[in-house]
C-alpha cells in the first residue's frame, strides 16, 4: 500500500534552522526493520496488530510502500502508514496494522515492496446516517446520531447484537443519593481509516439522562481484517461537581437477540486460572432425572440439544417446571476478589455461583443463532468493576461490562481533607513544610480528569468452543502485542540518547542488573502493595517509609507519583533498549494513567498536570511538566495509538493556560514583575522543554513548519539571554514563541532538567542546528556540577538548588561527549558512582526480605529510583569507557 499523508510536502523545504543531512552513499542496503512480541513468546491467538516502526533518516521516503513479511520472507497482508518524518521529508516513523487471521510467528520484517491485501478485507460504507464496516459476513452498522454507538452486528444478514451503547449511573447530593440512569448520546462521528486491513471509526459525544448532560466521550471502534470482534477504546472525562454528583456506574452494554429455546442459551464467564463458568440459562445438567448423555453434552458444548421430545423421559415433558436463570453478574469490588450469583429474575433471590481471586473480564451470551461477547483489559486491576448478563430468559438479553459497577460504593471525588485554616499562601508554605503538600483550597478539583479503557467486543455466528472463548478472555486481558526490535530503533537514532543492554564489563554489568532489579521492584511493589483501582492503576508511590514498612499513601506529595521526575521516560526507555518484557508494560499501564488521570482535559486547568499527592489532583500544583508529551510519544510512536495522539495535540496551544495559572505564586519572597498583556514568566525546563515535546511531536506527525518555527523560536531567544539556560527561567512572549529580557541572572533549579528536558533536548539538537542554544544548553550541562571554583568563574555566585547531583551526571556525560572532552566524562562517572542525592546502588542490590515476604527498598523514591534509571542508560550510551574505568566504592 503506498505511504501517503497530506501534509507530507509541507516537512520537505529545508530551512536554515535545519541541519543538512551527512553525505550518503550512493548503494547501500535496502532498509529493513524488524518487530517481535513484546512479551518475549509467540501468542496462540490475536485479535490483530498495530505497531510502529522507525526508519534513519533519510533512507525512506513518502513515495515508497512498504511490504511486510514473517521470519521466513513470508508475505503477510498490511496496511501502512507514515507517523512521523524526518526534516528532510524522509519517513521516521511508520505504523502497520495486520489481520486478526494473520500468521505471525515469532516475529515479522518490514522492507519496500508491493504489500499483500486481506483475503477478506475491511471496506466502509457511508449511507446517509448509516456508516457500514464490512468484513467477510459480518457486518457493523454505526449511526450518526442517536444513543447506540453500533445499531446492529450482523453475521451472513442475521443480526447477533444491536444497540450497543454507553451506560452510566449518577448519584445526586451523595454518594447514597437517588439513582440516575444516563446514556451516550452522539455527537459526532468520523471515519479515520476505511481499510483494507484496519477501519478506524471515532464517535463524540455527551451522557444524557436526568436533565444532565455530562461525562463527554470519545469512543474509538476498530474493525481488523479477519476479526469476529471490535477493539473498544472508551474515554470519558468527568466534568460533575464531586461535591454534589457521584458517578455510580460507567459502562458498555449490547442487547443480544434470544429466539432459541431457554436450555439453549448460553452464558460464559471467564473467572481466571483457564477455567470458565459454562452454564446455560435453563440447565439440563445435574437434574434428578436424565435427560441423557448427548443432551448434557451438547449444552455443555454450547450446541443445539436435542428436542425435547427427543430427550430421555421425562426430562423433555417436564422441562418447563425447570427454573430459567436469566440474570447472571460477576462483580469484581476489588483487587484480590470476585463473586458470581445469578437469579431467575428482578425481584427474586440472588443465588452464589462461584467466588475467586482476579477474573480475565470477560462475558458471553448467547445461543446457536448468535451471540456476543464483551471483554475489558485490565478488568480486576481497575476494581470496582462488573459484567453482567440481563433478561437472557427474554426475547433479548442485555450483555454489560460495567467499568464501574453500579454494585459498588460511588465514586467520590470530593478533596480528601479541609482547608484546615490554610486559606493564605503563608500558611499553605507552612502545610508544604511539613507534609510536602501544596495545598490551596478549589485547586484540588477532578472536574477535568479522565480515564481511557481497552474493551473487545465480538459479534459470533453460533456459541464458540469453550476453548475458544478462553483464548479471547486471554488476549483481552493481555492484549498479544508487536514491538519493534531494540537494534532497529537504535540505528535508527530515535528517543535521544540510550544504548543496547551491554554486560561486557564488571560496571556495565552491575548497572544492567541494577536496571533489571529495579523493574523488577516496581512491579513486585505494585501486586505486593495493591496499587489498583479505577483511578489508582498504573500509577506508583512517591516515597517509602521504612517505619512503617509502608509507601507514604496518605502523606501529602509523598503519596501517589503523578511522573514525579520522569518514571514514566524511565520505564519506557529501559523498555525500548530491552524489547519490551515487563518494563513495556508496566510503561503501557502508567502512560495510561497519567495522560488522563493526572491531567486536566477541561476546565480552567486544561492542558496542566497535577503535582504527587494524596489524591492525583489533590496538590494545587498545577503544571506542564506533568502533563509533557515526552512521557506519552514513545508509546503513540510504538503503538500509534490515536487516543495518545489526540492527548499530545490537545496540549499544543496549553501554554495560554498559565496566563491563568502562576506556577511560582506561592515563593516566598520571589519578584514578580509586571508584565506585558501576552507574556508570562516561564522556566527553560520543567515548562518550555515540556511544552516542546508537543511542538516537537506534532511537527513530526504532520510536516507543519509552524511547529518547527515555535521551536527555534524558543530555542534561539535562550541561546541570546547572557547567561542562557543558567537564567532558569525568562519572560515569554506567547505569540511570537520568544523569551525576552536580558537572562543576566543565576537561577539554579534541580528540577529544571528532570522532566524529559535532557530527552527533549537531545532530539531537538538531533534535528534543529541552533548555535546559540546549543551552546547554552553544553554550559548548562557542564557547570550544573561542576565544582564551585569552575561555576563561579564562569558565572558568578551560584544561586539556587544544588540537588539531584546522581541525576546531573548524564547533563555532565552529555556535555563530555559533545565536546570530546576525556576529563569531564571522567568526571561524569564519578558523580553517577558517588551517588549524591540520588539512588547511589549501581554496585549492589540493597533489597530486604523481611518476613511474611515483603520486599524493602529502604529509603527508596520513585524520583530517585527514576533519576538512576535514566542516568544509567544515557550514562552507558554517552560515556561507556569512563564508566568502565571508574572503581566503585564497594570495589576499592
Amino acid at each position: 500500500m503506498r505511504l501517503t499523508r497530506r501534509t507530507l510536502l509541507a516537512s520537505t523545504m529545508v530551512a536554515a534552522t535545519v541541519r543538512a543531512l551527512p553525505g550518503v552513499a550512493a548503494t547501500r542496503p535496502a532498509p529493513l526493520a524488524r518487530a517481535k512480541w513484546v512479551d518475549g513468546t509467540t501468542p496462540t491467538l490475536h485479535a490483530g496488530q498495530t505497531f510502529g516502526l522507525a526508519w534513519p533518516r533519510g533512507t525512506v521516503t513518502g513515495r515508497q510502500s512498504l511490504a511486510v513479511r514473517d521470519a521466513a520472507g513470508r508475505p503477510i497482508p498490511a496496511q501502512s502508514w507514515i507517523t512521523a518524518t524526518w526534516p528532510d521529508g524522509s519517513v521516521k516513523w511508520t505504523a502497520h496494522a495486520l489481520p486478526a487471521d494473520a500468521a505471525i510467528g515469532s516475529g515479522l520484517q518490514v522492507t519496500p515492496g508491493r504489500a499483500a491485501a486481506p483475503a477478506d478485507p475491511v471496506r466502509v460504507e457511508e449511507r446517509g446516517d448509516l456508516i457500514v464496516i464490512r468484513s467477510g459476513d459480518l457486518r457493523w452498522e454505526i449511526p450518526r446520531v442517536g444513543d447506540a454507538v453500533i445499531r446492529q452486528a450482523t453475521r451472513g444478514g442475521r443480526a447477533v447484537l444491536r444497540d450497543v451503547a454507553l451506560v452510566g449511573e449518577v448519584r445526586r447530593g451523595s454518594p447514597d443519593g437517588p439513582r440516575i440512569p444516563l446514556k451516550g448520546t452522539i455527537e459526532r462521528v468520523t471515519i479515520e481509516q476505511r481499510g483494507p486491513v484496519r477501519a478506524v471509526v471515532k464517535v463524540e459525544g455527551r451522557h444524557m439522562g436526568g436533565g444532565q448532560s455530562a461525562l463527554p466521550f470519545t469512543v474509538r471502534l476498530y474493525a481488523y481484517a479477519g476479526s469476529e470482534g471490535l477493539r473498544v477504546v472508551h474515554s470519558f472525562v468527568h466534568d460533575l461537581d464531586p461535591a454534589q454528583w457521584f458517578v455510580s456506574g460507567i459502562g458498555v452494554a449490547t442487547s443480544v437477540p434470544m429466539t432459541a429455546p431457554l436450555h439453549d442459551r448460553h452464558v460464559r464467564f471467564a473467572l481466571g486460572d483457564d477455567t470458565m463458568f459454562v452454564e446455560a440459562v435453563r440447565p439440563l445438567t445435574g437434574l434428578r432425572r436424565d435427560p441423557g448423555a448427548a443432551t448434557r453434552a451438547a449444552q455443555v458444548a454450547g450446541k443445539a440439544t436435542p428436542p425435547p421430545a427427543a430427550m430421555d423421559k421425562p426430562v423433555g415433558d417436564l422441562i418447563e417446571r425447570i427454573p430459567a436463570w436469566g440474570d447472571v453478574s460477576l462483580t469484581q469490588l476489588s483487587a484480590g476478589g470476585f463473586t458470581l450469583r445469578k437469579r431467575t429474575a428482578p425481584g427474586h433471590a440472588w443465588i452464589d455461583a462461584a467466588e475467586g481471586g482476579r477474573a480475565p473480564g470477560f462475558g458471553y451470551v448467547g445461543s446457536p443463532s448468535g451471540g456476543a461477547a464483551l471483554s475489558a483489559r485490565w478488568f480486576w486491576q481497575r476494581h470496582p468493576t462488573e459484567i453482567a448478563v440481563a433478561d437472557a430468559a427474554s426475547d433479548a438479553a442485555t450483555l454489560t461490562m460495567w467499568l464501574w459497577s453500579p454494585q459498588a460504593a460511588a465514586m467520590d471525588l470530593r478533596p480528601y481533607r479541609d482547608t484546615m485554616s490554610m486559606e493564605a499562601f503563608a500558611a499553605q508554605n507552612e502545610g508544604l513544610a511539613v507534609t510536602y503538600e501544596d495545598y490551596e483550597p478549589g485547586w484540588d478539583t477532578a472536574v477535568g480528569v479522565a480515564r481511557t479503557s481497552e474493551l473487545m467486543l465480538w459479534a459470533f455466528g453460533a456459541t464458540p468452543p469453550t476453548a475458544r472463548l478462553q483464548e479471547l478472555a486471554t488476549i483481552g486481558a493481555q492484549p498479544p502485542q508487536l514491538v519493534a526490535d531494540a537494534a532497529g530503533l537504535h540505528a535508527a537514532g530515535v528517543f535521544g540518547d540510550w544504548s543496547l543492554p551491554d554486560r561486557s564489563t564488571p560496571n556495565r554489568t552491575a548497572i544492567e542488573n541494577q536496571l533489571t532489579n529495579l523493574v523488577d521492584f516496581y512491579a513486585g511493589e505494585v501486586d505486593r502493595r495493591h496499587w489498583y483501582g479505577f483511578w489508582n492503576h498504573g500509577d506508583v508511590m512517591h516515597t517509602y517509609d521504612a517505619d512503617r514498612h509502608q509507601w507514604r499513601y496518605d502523606i501529602g506529595g509523598f503519596a501517589w507519583a503523578n511522573s514525579e521526575l520522569s518514571p514514566d521516560l524511565w520505564l519506557w526507555l529501559q523498555a525500548v533498549r530491552t524489547g519490551g518484557g515487563q518494563a513495556y508494560r508496566l510503561a503501557e499501564a502508567m502512560t495510561r494513567h497519567t495522560g488522563e488521570v493526572d491531567v486536566y482535559h477541561l476546565g480552567r486547568f486544561r492542558g496542566m498536570g497535577t503535582r504527587h499527592g494524596v489524591q492525583h489532583w489533590s496538590d494545587s500544583s498545577k503544571q506542564p511538566r506533568v502533563s509533557t508529551a515526552a512521557y506519552r510519544r514513545i508509546f503513540y510512536y510504538l503503538t500509534a495509538d490515536e487516543r495518545v495522539g489526540d492527548l499530545m495535540r490537545d496540549l499544543l496551544d496549553s501554554a495560554n493556560t498559565l496566563t491563568q495559572v502562576e506556577i511560582g505564586r506561592k515563593v516566598p519572597g520571589a519578584a514578580r514583575p509586571v508584565l506585558p498583556p501576552g507574556t508570562i514568566e516561564m522556566s527553560f525546563g520543567t515548562v518550555w522543554c515540556s511544552l516542546a515535546a508537543a511542538w516537537l511531536t506534532e511537527w513530526e506527525r504532520t510536516g507543519d513548519i509552524r511547529w518547527r518555527d515555535r521551536l527555534v523560536a524558543g530555542m534561539d531567544s535562550i541561546g541570546r539571554l547572557k547567561n542562557g539556560w543558567m537564567a532558569g527561567s525568562a519572560p515569554y512572549h506567547l505569540a511570537s514563541g520568544r523569551f525576552v529580557g536580558s537572562g543576566d541572572q543565576v537561577s539554579l533549579s534541580h528540577l529544571n532538567a528532570v522532566f524529559g528536558a535532557v530527552e527533549v533536548n537531545a532530539e531537538l539538537l538531533g534535528l534543529l542546528d541552533v548555535p546559540g542554544y546549543r551552546a547554552a544548553w553544553l554550559d548548562y550541562c557542564r557547570y550544573y556540577n561542576a565544582p564551585k571554583a569552575a561555576f563561579e568563574a564562569r558565572f558568578g555566585p551560584r544561586k539556587g538548588s544544588e540537588n539531584l547531583g546522581e541525576a546531573h551526571s548524564r547533563l555532565t556525560a552529555y556535555a563530555a561527549r559533545a565536546t570530546g572532552d576525556a576529563a569531564l566524562a571522567t568526571r561524569g562517572a564519578g558523580e553517577f558512582f558517588a551517588g549524591r542525592a540520588g539512588l547511589g546502588v549501581a554496585a549492589g542490590d540493597p533489597r530486604i526480605r523481611l518476613p511474611g515476604g515483603v520486599v524493602e527498598w529502604p529509603g527508596v523514591s520513585t524520583n530517585a529510583a527514576s533519576q538512576w534509571g535514566l542516568a544509567a542508560i544515557q550514562n552507558l550510551a554517552l560515556i561507556p569507557a569512563a564508566i568502565d574505568a571508574f572503581v566503585p566504592r564497594a570495589r576499592r
